[in-house]
């Protein structure tokens, strides 16, 4: 499995990107496809998932209302389009697969970074 996250770069707060995951070596219809991000000096934490085969998505509190994640199927790709981007935004985002049942997530992309300036 392979996962090739793009799509990072600088804005200002309030525009809006979009990463993209592009997800390759097996198919994802039974996995769970989820977006993570880790601020400067602080851990890790999850902002959005999305069951490939259903769509059916979950979101961090701190991201609810602002960010949208999405499947493509012909394209293999997972995306995660940020509006109203805030500083605090600030990161290196993650994709990252995990079979359905499965608790930790299992396959990791290299990050891309995000920077929102105020």
């Amino acid at each position: 499995v392979q996962l090739q996250a793009s799509g990072g770069g600088l804005v200002q707060a309030g525009d809006s990107l979009r990463l993209s995951c592009a997800a390759s070596g097996r198919t994802f219809s039974s996995y769970i496809m989820g977006w993570f991000r880790q601020a400067p000096g602080k851990e890790r934490e999850f902002a959005a998932s999305i069951y490939w085969s259903r769509g059916n998505t979950n979101y961090a509190d701190s991201v609810k209302g602002r960010f949208t994640i999405s499947r493509d199927n012909a394209k293999n790709t997972v995306y995660l389009q940020m509006n109203s981007l805030k500083p605090e935004d600030t990161a290196v985002y993650y994709c990252a697969a995990r079979r359905l049942g499965v608790f930790e997530y299992e396959h990791w992309g290299q990050g891309t970074l995000v920077t929102v300036s105020s």
